[in-house]
């Protein structure tokens, strides 16, 4: 049975065009800590929800300034990002503030989650009450994953 309207809509553009392995292809070098297949969904879902209440910050200029602001959340970074220089400067600056950040393969797909249709390289996502459970357990896995040394 076929769906269309926004639903459908909506579920086809939050499927992302290549499996999970298959993103794991065009990983940069620096990818460390990855997020699992299943982390990395529950990260889309909680980006998803934060982007409709307006609290996520997007783009590297914009995640670092509030970095240094020391504003506090969950740095999501996209793994298939070229020059690395873009953006290699970010994991020091959470690890220097004890900030939560995980890589995830693919730069697009973290673009759609954050509701834009281009993609992006890094998201912060900003805890509140609405999602408050979904982030909590996003955060606690995230912290759970191994630091690089």
């Amino acid at each position: 049975m076929a769906r269309d309207g926004p639903e459908a809509a909506a579920e086809a553009e939050a499927t992302p065009e290549l499996s999970y392995r298959e993103q794991l292809e065009f990983l940069n070098p620096i990818a460390q800590p990855l997020a699992s297949r299943k982390l990395t969904r529950k990260l889309y879902k909680c980006i998803r929800k934060a982007t409709k209440l307006k609290q996520v910050r997007r783009g590297v200029k914009e995640v670092q300034k509030f970095i240094n602001k020391g504003e506090k959340g969950i740095v999501v970074l996209a793994g298939d990002i070229l020059p690395i220089d873009v953006y290699c400067h970010i994991p020091i600056m959470c690890e220097d503030r004890s900030l939560p950040y995980a890589y995830i393969p693919s730069k697009s797909d973290l673009g759609a989650m954050a509701g834009s249709k281009r993609p992006t390289c890094v998201i912060m996502i900003k805890p509140h009450e609405e999602y408050q459970e979904a982030y909590q357990e996003c955060q606690e896995e995230v912290l759970a994953l191994p630091l690089p040394l």
